[in-house]
Parts: structure tokens; C-alpha cells; sequence
């Protein structure tokens, strides 16, 4: 198993899995992901950036897919909380974190977060930073459990309001 970044090719097996999260996440009567986002135009954007990565299994199946930046997430400007280091360092982060389903439970969000991590220390960035749906328990005791601290609330772009999280690496 090992973690890429995405292809153009990818997308089709990246979107399948996406879809099937937010089928997933409409059977826990959890309103994330339900307005049409993430759609294909914004995974594209995400792999021509260099944003979005793919984890691949030991028979070249795409299995898991997020993406992770260093670049700002403007919505993490304004918080109703405090970030633990301050906004104007760089600092990473994870968006549409998505496992394909006959593969959930195997630790591969977790396999993604420690990537991730091992690239910002390569970087010397300090910390990482991440988002979620306030009834997306599965993913806050995931993030909890990886030592994230939890430092308000942030507003999206469409104005859902979203968990916030941080966690110093180095």
C-alpha cells in the first residue's frame, strides 16, 4: 500500500468513491457532502495543483483519496475559537478525505493522516489543520483519537458550519 498524488486518469475511481461516501454519510442522516460538493471539477482542480492524493492497494487499486495542502484555506481566517499556532504560519491541510467502502475499518484514513504528517515535518511546518461536519462523529473521534485539539467553529464558503481542528506536529 502506498500513498500518490492523483492523475487526471484517477478521477473516475476518485469520484466513485466520493459518491459513495456521501451515499454513506446520507444513511447516517449526516448533511455533509449533499449540495453537490466535492463534484469532478473540484477533484480536477485539486490534481492539476498538486493538492489531491490516492491511495493505491498492492494490486494498483485506488482505495482512499483526500486532498492536503500547505497553502491557506481562507475559510480558516475567521474562527469563533482560536487556532493553537498562529494563522499567518504555513500550515497544512486535509480536505474530502474519502475511503472506498470495502475498505473502511482497515486504518487507512489514519495510514493518510500519518503521510501527511511525515511530509509537514519534512517541511518543517508546525501543524495541520482540518474540518468537519458537527454530526460526522466518526471523523472527530478519528481526529481526536490522532491527538487533534479542537479549536471552534469555521463557516464554508456556502456558509455550513464546520468542527475545526488542529494539531502541532513538530
Amino acid at each position: 500500500m502506498k500513498i500518490r498524488l492523483s492523475k487526471i486518469e484517477d478521477i473516475p475511481e476518485i469520484m466513485i468513491i466520493i459518491d459513495d461516501a456521501k451515499t454513506y454519510l446520507a444513511s447516517q442522516n449526516i448533511d455533509q457532502w449533499q449540495n453537490g460538493y466535492p463534484n469532478t471539477e473540484q477533484v480536477k482542480n485539486d490534481t492539476l495543483k498538486g493538492e489531491s492524493y490516492v491511495v493505491i492497494n498492492d494490486e494498483n487499486q485506488v482505495i482512499a483519496t483526500s486532498m492536503f495542502t500547505t497553502n491557506p484555506e481562507p475559510t480558516y481566517k475567521v474562527i469563533d475559537g482560536n487556532w493553537i499556532i498562529d494563522e499567518s504560519k504555513i500550515y497544512g491541510v486535509i480536505h474530502r478525505m474519502a475511503i472506498k467502502k470495502e475498505f473502511r475499518k482497515f486504518g487507512l484514513a489514519t495510514f493518510m493522516f500519518h503521510e501527511f504528517h511525515l511530509q509537514l515535518l519534512e517541511k518543517n511546518i508546525e501543524s495541520l489543520k482540518i474540518d468537519t461536519h458537527e454530526e460526522n462523529i466518526g471523523m472527530q473521534s478519528l481526529i481526536k483519537k490522532l491527538g487533534y485539539k479542537y479549536c471552534g467553529v469555521i463557516y464554508t464558503n456556502y456558509n455550513a458550519k464546520r468542527l475545526a481542528f488542529e494539531k502541532v506536529i513538530s
